[in-house]
């Protein structure tokens, strides 16, 4: 099992009640409005979308501003913005590759949040190819443990025949990890197995992990902390791994 999963489902989990609530929020609203305008308004014609409204949902994200999202996306109301999305390599302390994923209406904004959160924090930008090699594309869903007796089989059984590549077991929840294109199909086999989800996305899985120790972890963790704290950023992925041990001493 990934410490790094773990920290990713105990951060992923905090986020809704720690005071970046609003940030949160703003992030999750710009997916919906991407995705609609990508896409198309209607969540049955547009998995993304689909995707992005459940994400919001669960993270108690008020349907109204939803509702205004979409429209927004789809033209139907005026005060979109003009979002695009621009990746950025870098590495950080102990020589963590990253990869920042953003959504912007101001590139120059964001290249400059990006490098100075980087550089006071122990990181550096890097050339467009340098790090992204180290990364694939995969579909994440990651599903609860429902209080009860879902297993790892259950999971296995119901997403096999779908396209699924592995079920993972972070503790508390489970991760299914599929080819993006099979992303829709891993979805829905767990919706008909009658199995809940908490999200499901296109996300970068690390081919080789970087072990840290207690300081690396503590150091690495405040990178990802201030990247994620820039508006710009939608998503930060990352090749470390931290043991159960290191975990629990970072806390």
């Amino acid at each position: 099992m990934s410490g790094h999963s773990k920290w990713a489902t105990t951060k992923h989990k905090k986020a809704v009640i720690d005071a970046k609530r609003g940030k949160l929020f703003a992030r999750l609203i710009k997916n919906v409005e991407v995705a609609a305008r990508t896409g198309g308004g209607d969540p049955a014609g547009n998995p993304t979308l689909f995707d992005a409204i459940q994400k919001a949902k669960k993270n108690s994200v008020p349907n109204d501003n939803i509702d205004r999202a979409v429209k927004r996306g789809s033209g139907l109301e005026a005060g979109g913005a003009d979002w695009q999305t621009v990746m950025y390599e870098g590495y950080g302390p102990n020589g963590v590759a990253i990869l920042i994923e953003c959504l912007t209406d101001n590139r120059n904004r964001a290249a400059t949040e990006v490098r100075t959160a980087l550089t006071r924090n122990g990181g550096s930008l890097a050339d467009a190819g340098s790090v992204s090699y180290m990364f694939s594309r995969k579909g994440v869903v990651i599903v609860p443990k429902t209080p009860g007796d879902l297993s790892e089989d259950d999971v296995l059984g119901a997403v096999l025949d779908a396209g699924a590549e592995e079920v993972n077991d972070l503790g508390e929840a489970f991760e299914v990890v599929s080819e993006p294109s099979d992303l829709v199909g891993v979805r829905t086999a767990l919706q008909d197995g009658g199995i809940e989800y908490e999200s499901a996305e296109s996300s970068f899985v690390p081919s080789v992990n970087v072990q840290l120790d207690e300081e690396g972890a503590r150091k690495i963790f405040k990178l990802i902390d201030v990247l994620e704290d820039c508006d710009d950023v939608q998503n930060v992925y990352a090749n470390f791994d931290v043991s159960d041990e290191v975990m629990a001493a970072v806390g």
